[in-house]
């Protein structure tokens, strides 16, 4: 693969994955992220751009600055987000609510906005956006995390159906519950609002799942590159679960 792949929040978690793979496919990564610590961290062969996807005029230096030094890009990984309170609809701030949805959902359409011209002009490219399986359930308790999700799917498909014609493709990856220190935070804070132990909620989102676990960064990575190759060049306007197949969204235990 001789791809260039742009991936937002790309220095950590599921992103950090997806670049190591995309690396070890062969294709350049470049990283974008808001993280400066997690960025220094990367190796010296990527690169990479201090990036906060809710703000338009980073968004569309940081497109710039790639197709200047690429001349084009390939590869959109539109994968940044935050998980956004843990509370009853009642009790959550409309700050909460709009931060969240403003690095999901605005976050996704932003880059996509400005990936779109750059592939546009060599009539080539895929966008890969990072969903999740709460945008295909929904999740008690986190109204702003699932609207976001639900969200980024419909933009996801549109993007498929009005980039289709310039030789773009745009699939939704839905992963389940990650392994990781952002879904730690969720258990520890869902445990808080349920009244459970965070195990309890652990075990619980596991057995909403016919393989009874979690999934790892790789799994999702692993999908990514698929999706991004030539291998799936009919492959467009589908939302895809990466989740160890959920059957119950909110176990009760």
């Amino acid at each position: 693969m001789t791809s260039r792949v742009l991936i937002t929040a790309g220095a950590s978690g599921v992103g950090r994955a997806m670049a190591e793979a995309f690396d070890a496919a062969g294709a350049q990564v470049w990283v974008a992220d808001i993280d400066v610590d997690a960025l220094v961290e990367c190796p010296s062969d990527w690169k990479q751009s201090l990036l906060d996807v809710s703000d338009e005029i980073a968004v569309s230096s940081t497109f710039k600055e790639v197709e200047a030094a690429w001349g084009g890009l390939d590869v959109l990984c539109a994968n940044a987000g935050v998980a956004g309170p843990t509370a009853a609809v009642e009790d959550v701030p409309l700050t909460d609510w709009r931060s969240c949805l403003s690095v999901n959902l605005e976050g996704a359409f932003l880059c996509s906005k400005y990936a779109a011209p750059i592939m546009k002009r060599q009539r080539s490219g895929a966008i890969l956006i990072t969903s999740s399986t709460a945008g295909q359930y929904g999740y008690p308790n986190r109204a702003p995390y699932a609207a976001a999700k639900w969200g980024m799917v419909g933009l996801g498909k549109t993007l498929a159906m009005e980039l289709g014609p310039h030789g773009i493709r745009c699939n939704v990856i839905c992963p389940g519950s990650v392994e990781g220190p952002r879904m730690e935070g969720v258990l520890q804070r869902e445990a808080v609002a349920k009244g459970m132990t965070r195990d309890q909620v652990y075990n619980g989102y596991a057995s909403g799942t016919s393989m009874g676990r979690f999934v790892e960064g790789r799994d999702i990575a692993n999908m990514a590159v698929f999706l991004a190759s030539d291998a799936a060049r009919l492959v467009s306007g589908q939302v895809i679960a990466v989740d160890g197949h959920t059957v119950n969204p909110d176990p009760k235990l």
